[in-house]
């Protein structure tokens, strides 16, 4: 009975309720609603996308939308070389694991067995807590513009290295916590040139782009050499237009620094399935999460998110820098994946591969979440809106509305639920208004404790208050001195030869800085008779770094 009970309990329901027919869209209607996505870029007069979408191993869509050059008329083509931003974190992490195999290094050794200038901190940092983001170190992206220094200018890794040397601190102790750096993999740049011999530019060229056949791929660590088929990007302009947003002198890599184009990806993207390079351990590696000292394992790997999207396991990653905007999002079981790099700042790539996978995915991919919403966005729907505070980090992050959808942090919040937001593929953003009090929200992270921020209304100092920071404050960590002055009833900072910038207050001896993508936190320290003595500051991959106050 048993056996007849379930046995062939799915053969009756076939035969009394036969499967319902779903008709399938054909390529052509499937290559419709994708166009209808990048609509907004396929102009003459606008910067836009390259998109190629992959199954098995082979484009079925592949396009540009846009041009690659306004200057010039060029339109984008998935041959349009762009840069990666951080999407070359993959590559830097695969030529650390080639290398390993090869004898030249481990993934456990001590940086500074490799690079001792980095300074002996109170537990050594190993290469694997590097490439997981796990180290502690302060990010040299930060550091760079905390300092005052021309972020667009060449950075020699001496100055780098040297900018490393003077951290006293780490954010937090070796594994202890997951927080994104770029420190980490431009000093794995470092590595190879030292462990191999060979700079990372021609070790990869060797090893991964030459075999795979990847002829229009590079790191651009020699900002004098032209690149056949590159495109600037630009970003919107304010009443209209575009501005260029392309520096052809940034030549940092490891971090980033990677050239590529759409149909050489989908040479690196087959190699997820034929594990042509090195001895067999690379695929593996580059999959397997990071673990933290409480055992907790985080979604980042090497280089990749590993994560779930809808119900299906993917592999993913973005990046930008500039206007350079990029995504690769590959669904490992469906042998499917989407590419999509853009050269425009406001373009959002990391929710349009979302999008292109719902397409053509839709029967495979769990749905959304509801969409219901609470009592209060019912109510009004810009509800959220505005300026909230963390106290641990001393950060405000701005909630607006861009077109019909809430936004944090440039990105579109996807509603999945009542009062929560999915932001990006795997972070969640809870709203809610305790006690009917001011609202406030919560970040929670796959890999990261959970982020608690409350709606504020800025304290805004009188002038006699702005006059107790008036001065210059110095860091030894940075090499920098910051002139704080009151003009106007606000508080302006000048750092090195930049041009003064007006700080936003927060809260009572705190303000934004518009330094960083999230910006940066001026929190000003007194003494005990109430003087001004310093300030430290904050800024999201950067924390405490302390300005002594040296002249009123």
């Amino acid at each position: 009975m048993r056996f007849l009970r379930f046995g062939y309990l799915p053969l009756l329901v076939a035969v009394l309720f036969p499967p319902i027919c779903v008709a399938q869209k054909t390529p052509a209607e499937l290559e419709r609603k994708v166009d209808q996505l990048f609509a907004a870029y396929d102009k003459t007069d606008s910067p836009g996308c390259a998109l190629g979408v992959v199954r098995n191993g082979a484009f079925v869509y592949e396009k540009g939308y846009g041009m690659g050059s306004l200057e010039l008329g060029v339109p984008l083509t998935p041959q349009s070389v762009f840069y990666m931003g951080s999407v070359s974190k993959q590559f830097t992490a695969a030529s650390v694991v080639l290398a390993a195999e090869q004898g030249f290094l481990s993934l456990d050794d001590d940086i500074r067995k490799y690079v001792p200038e980095i300074p002996a901190y109170e537990k050594p940092i190993t290469l694997r807590e590097m490439l997981h983001h796990t180290s502690g170190l302060r990010d040299v992206l930060g550091l760079l513009a905390l300092s005052g220094r021309n972020f667009e200018d060449v950075h020699p890794t001496p100055e780098l290295l040297d900018l490393l040397s003077r951290q006293k601190t780490l954010n937090f102790s070796p594994g202890d916590e997951y927080l994104y750096s770029n420190t980490n993999y431009f000093l794995m740049s470092v590595v190879i040139q030292r462990a191999t011999g060979k700079p990372l530019s021609a070790f990869a060229e060797e090893n991964i782009f030459k075999p795979l056949g990847m002829t229009h791929t590079r790191f651009y660590d020699d900002h004098t050499v032209i690149v056949a088929g590159r495109v600037p990007a630009y970003a919107p302009r304010e009443g209209g237009g575009f501005r260029v947003e392309w520096s052809t002198n940034f030549d940092k890599i490891g971090d980033g620094g990677l050239l590529s184009s759409v149909d050489d990806l989908l040479l690196w993207d087959r190699n997820f399935y034929e594990n042509r390079l090195g001895k067999g351990t690379l695929l593996k590696e580059l999959q397997t999460k990071g673990v933290l000292n409480n055992g907790k394992t985080i979604e980042y790997a090497l280089g990749l998110n590993i994560s779930r999207y809808r119900g299906l396991p993917i592999v993913a990653h973005n990046g930008a820098l500039f206007g350079y905007r990029t995504a690769l999002l590959r669904f490992p079981e469906q042998r499917f994946s989407v590419i999509c790099l853009c050269n425009l700042g406001s373009a959002d790539p990391g929710r349009l591969v979302e999008q292109v996978a719902g397409i053509y995915l839709e029967a495979q991919l769990a749905p959304e979440a509801t969409t219901e919403k609470t009592t209060a966005e019912q109510q009004d729907p810009h509800v959220w809106v505005g300026s909230y505070w963390e106290a641990e980090s001393h950060a405000v992050y701005k909630v607006t509305v861009e077109g019909s959808d809430l936004a944090l942090l440039g990105q579109h919040l996807v509603p999945v639920g009542p009062g929560r937001y999915r932001l990006g593929l795997s972070t969640e953003v809870q709203f809610d208004s305790a006690g009917g009090g001011e609202p406030r929200f919560t970040v929670l992270y796959p890999d990261s404790k959970p982020r608690a921020f409350q709606r504020i209304q800025p304290a805004i100092p009188a002038a006699e208050q702005l006059a107790q920071y008036v001065g210059e404050y110095q860091s030894s960590e940075l090499q920098a001195t910051y002139k704080f002055a009151a003009k106007d009833g606000k508080l302006t900072l000048s750092a090195g030869w930049q041009e003064p910038v007006i700080l936003e207050p927060s809260v009572r001896d705190e303000f934004q800085a518009p330094f960083g993508a999230a910006g940066s936190a001026v929190v000003f320290r007194r003494d005990a008779a109430g003087h001004v003595t310093g300030c430290d500051l904050f800024a999201g991959r950067v924390r405490n770094v302390f300005f002594k106050r040296v002249s009123p």
